[in-house]
C-alpha cells in the first residue's frame, strides 16, 4: 500500500471517530441537521491534523475516494463537497463509493478472500444479502422492506429504558440489548416472526418491533410500573428479543445460502458468508450465523469488530479495490451528486421468490444450541 493510499485510510479512521461516534452518542440516535453542523465545523480540522499526523501531503495522494450513496443527505452533502474542492485544488482522481460495497469488500482488507462469495450486512441503518461477484459486481437477494435490526434494537432499548439500568448507562442500545440478555431467559416471551409465508430473502423488523412495544406495555400492567421504569423481568424480556431477531435473520440467511447453491452462483462446498455492519458484533447473533455456516459447509467471515461498525476505513479500503481495478475512477467532477437511496448492484429477489425455496426448522437442528 502506497504512502498516499495509508494517509488516507488514517483521515478517514480520524473522521469517523470524531464525528460519527461524537453525534450517535450524544444523541442516542442521529439528528440529521447536528449531524451536518458537526461534519462542518470539524472537516476542514480534521483533514488538518490527518495530514500533520501522517507526514503526506495531498499532493502525494492517489486519489481521494468518498461516499456519495445512500445515507443521511445532509452529512453526504458536506463530505462530498469538501473532497471535491479538495481533488478540484489539486487535480486528483475522485472515486464515488457506495456505502453497502464498503461494508462488503471490508473482509478483503483483512483476509485473503476471493470472489464470489455471500454477503449478510446487518447494521442500525441497513439489512441486505447479496452476492459479491467482483469489485462493483453485486446481486442483491433481499433486503429490509421497512426498518433495519440494529434501529429496532435501539428502539426497543429506549422504550425499556436501558440507559436508567445499573448495568447499561454507558451503553448503546443494541450493546445493552445484548448484555442483558445474556442472563435472561429467552422462553418468558415468544415473538411471531415476520414473514414466515413468504419464501424470499426478505427482512422486515417493524412488525416485530410492535409485538415487542406491546409485550412491554402489558409486562408494565403486570408488575404496576409505568413507562420509563424498569421492568423486574427486563433481561429476560432483552433475551427474547434478541433471540427473535437472531433467528429471523438466521432463517433469511439459509434461504440465500440454499438458492446460491441450487443455482450455482455460488460453489457447493467451501462457500464463504461474510457479516458485516454494527449489528454483526452480537456474539449470540454471530453464533447463530456460525452454527448454520458448518451445517452448510460455509466458513464464516467477520470484520474486526472496529472495522463492522460504519467507519473510514472501509471508504478507504474501497477506494483502493477500485483504484486497482480501474473500475470507477473518475477524472472529471462534473455531474457528480449524492444519493440518499441508492440499490446495491443487480436485484434477483424476484428470482429467489420464484424458486420457493422451503427451509428446514431451526429447531430440529439446534441452530443456537450452547
Amino acid at each position: 500500500m502506497t504512502p498516499a493510499l495509508l494517509w488516507w485510510m488514517k483521515l478517514a479512521v480520524f473522521w469517523e471517530k470524531h464525528c460519527t461516534v461524537r453525534r450517535k452518542f450524544i444523541y442516542s440516535g442521529i439528528i440529521p441537521v447536528v449531524a451536518q453542523q458537526l461534519h462542518r465545523e470539524n472537516i476542514e480540522r480534521v483533514v488538518q491534523e490527518a495530514l500533520c499526523a501522517s507526514g503526506v501531503s495531498v499532493a502525494e495522494l492517489a486519489a481521494v475516494a468518498t461516499t456519495v450513496k445512500p445515507g443521511l443527505a445532509l452529512s453526504l452533502g458536506v463530505g462530498l463537497q469538501y473532497s471535491l474542492s479538495l481533488v478540484n485544488r489539486h487535480q486528483k482522481p475522485f472515486i464515488p463509493i457506495h456505502h453497502m460495497e464498503a461494508h462488503a469488500l471490508t473482509i478483503r482488507l483483512t483476509h485473503h478472500l476471493e470472489f464470489p462469495f455471500l454477503v449478510l450486512l446487518i447494521s442500525g441503518g441497513h439489512c441486505l444479502l447479496a452476492v459479491a461477484q467482483g469489485v462493483s459486481d453485486f446481486l442483491l437477494l433481499g433486503q429490509s422492506i421497512d426498518i433495519a435490526p440494529g434501529d429496532m434494537l435501539d428502539k426497543v432499548a429506549r422504550r425499556l429504558s436501558l440507559r436508567k439500568h445499573p448495568e447499561c448507562l454507558s451503553m448503546a442500545g443494541g450493546k445493552a440489548i445484548e448484555h442483558l440478555a445474556q442472563t435472561g431467559n429467552q422462553e418468558l416471551l415468544t415473538f411471531r416472526l415476520p414473514l414466515q409465508q413468504y419464501r424470499n430473502c426478505d427482512f422486515s423488523f417493524s412488525g416485530l418491533q410492535n409485538l415487542v412495544h406491546n409485550a412491554i406495555v402489558q409486562k408494565e400492567k403486570e408488575e404496576g410500573i409505568q413507562e420509563g421504569e424498569i421492568l423486574s423481568c427486563v433481561k429476560d424480556v432483552a433475551a427474547a428479543v434478541q433471540h427473535a431477531v437472531t433467528v429471523h435473520i438466521i432463517q433469511r440467511t439459509y434461504r440465500a445460502m440454499l438458492f446460491c447453491i441450487k443455482n450455482g452462483i455460488l460453489p457447493s462446498k467451501n462457500a464463504t458468508l461474510v457479516v458485516s455492519g454494527g449489528v454483526a458484533s452480537n456474539q449470540y447473533i454471530r453464533k447463530g450465523l456460525q452454527n448454520l455456516a458448518d451445517v452448510n459447509d460455509f466458513a464464516l467471515l467477520c470484520p474486526p469488530p472496529r472495522l463492522c461498525t460504519d467507519n473510514g476505513v472501509m471508504i478507504a479500503w474501497n477506494g483502493i479495490e477500485r483504484l486497482r481495478a480501474g473500475l470507477g475512477v473518475l477524472h472529471s467532477t462534473a455531474g457528480i451528486r449524492y444519493e440518499p437511496r441508492a440499490p446495491l448492484g443487480i436485484d434477483i429477489s424476484k428470482r429467489v421468490e420464484e424458486d420457493s425455496i422451503k427451509v428446514p426448522k431451526l429447531k430440529t437442528i439446534r441452530w443456537l444450541a450452547s
